[in-house]
């Protein structure tokens, strides 16, 4: 797939439009009243930082009813971030949230400091991270989506009068001619992302004939997705301690017991409220389910949110399909090497395997990996299609 010589989003807006590896950064988030989730969601929140690259040096806390309309977290809180900042030499804010244009601009001007929300570091990973033409365009696309409406207040250079040449007049900001040239690559993009879709449709079509059950391995970020398709197909793949170390989908064939061949599909990790303008560059991976014969869906049962990672990615599924269309469902719960204690595993049991119907391994050091294919078998011999 080619791609047009064209302006890099800093170009737009500058080093403000993303974070790099290495700057120092302030985490700061917001607890509202009754949530009990604060330490998950603030442990998210430095793993997503240090998937970035981004050194976190210190943390403000608030808590609130509401959040503030004006700044998310509170003048106080501002400017305490502010001055930790100033004191631990950091020179980025990250704050645990999607925050409104407003809210974002509001605390530029209290902190002095780059002020990235949660939305867009997550965006930011995704744009280190893609792996092929495809991913990198809708990445690219999803970026470009959630900055065009945050331009205003970027900084004077957009707000300089330009001209000449190339603009719809001399009157005509920088700031339009920003906002022009970001909607055109849009109309781009999106013609480029139309034609990959064509292609998989292709690929897919080529694979049914074939006449291979497709399984597909979903689940929430960092569930040991990447390492297990390893350990089922025999084929080296990335597996990091990150999040999102899968963005592109992989397809590999996998040997059953039964001397048969499946098809195993790695997908890209799920997380809670995944910004919007991201759902886009889920569809290869939702495609992918929407093949699959079988799901897997991997947990990290070590993970102490493990209950809610596996409802995240229940939803998911439940989401994509009607009812009455879902394809099976084996719940794999990973990394039960984690859980040596015998106490733990019956504590992790009874959250998250209640009725004993889920397939408990290892990716790591190997542990039920053959009873995993004898459950896959089974599974797909009971539902073969018409």
């Amino acid at each position: 797939m080619g791609r047009n010589v064209i302006p890099k989003i800093e170009d737009y807006l500058g080093r403000r439009a993303r974070v790099y590896g290495g700057e120092k950064a302030i985490l700061a988030d917001l607890v509202l009243a009754g949530e009990r989730d604060e330490e998950e969601r603030l442990g998210e929140m430095r793993a997503l930082a240090r998937t970035a690259g981004v050194d976190v040096r210190g943390e403000v806390l608030q808590r609130r009813l509401r959040p503030d309309p004006v700044t998310f977290i509170g003048r106080g809180k501002a400017e305490q971030a502010r001055a930790l900042a100033g004191e631990l030499g950091a020179e980025v804010l990250l704050v645990g949230a999607e925050l409104s244009p407003a809210q974002a601009r509001n605390l530029e001007e209290i902190t002095h400091l780059k002020v990235v929300d949660r939305s867009q570091l997550i965006l930011d990973i995704f744009a280190q991270r893609a792996g092929t033409p495809e991913a990198a365009l809708a990445v690219e696309l999803a970026q470009l989506e959630y900055l065009l409406p945050r331009l205003r207040g970027w900084g004077h250079a957009l707000s300089n009068p330009g001209g000449g040449i190339g603009t719809s007049g001399p009157g005509e900001t920088k700031l339009e001619q920003s906002r022009r040239a970001i909607r055109r690559r849009i109309q781009t993009i999106r013609e480029e992302l139309a034609k990959a879709e064509q292609d998989r449709h292709v690929r897919r079509a080529r694979r049914t004939r074939a006449g291979l059950p497709l399984v597909a391995l979903v689940g929430y970020t960092n569930s040991g997705k990447s390492s297990l398709f390893t350990a089922l197909c025999g084929s080296p793949t990335l597996v990091e301690d990150k999040l999102f170390a899968t963005l592109d989908t992989r397809t590999r064939r996998m040997a059953l017991p039964s001397g048969e061949t499946a098809l195993v599909v790695d997908t890209v990790g799920f997380i809670r409220n995944l910004p919007h303008e991201l759902v886009p560059a889920f569809r290869a991976t939702l495609e992918s389910m929407g093949e699959a014969r079988l799901l897997l869906v991997v947990v990290d049962a070590a993970a102490p949110s493990a209950p809610d990672h596996l409802r995240v990615a229940q939803e998911v599924v439940a989401q994509n399909w009607p009812s009455s269309d879902v394809p099976p469902v084996l719940v794999v719960l990973n990394k039960i090497d984690l859980l040596e204690a015998q106490e733990a595993r019956h504590k992790a049991q009874d959250l998250l395997d209640p009725d004993g119907q889920a397939v408990w391994v290892s990716a790591k050091t190997g542990e039920n990996l053959d009873h995993l294919r004898r459950a896959i078998a089974a599974r797909l011999a009971a539902h073969q299609p018409i």
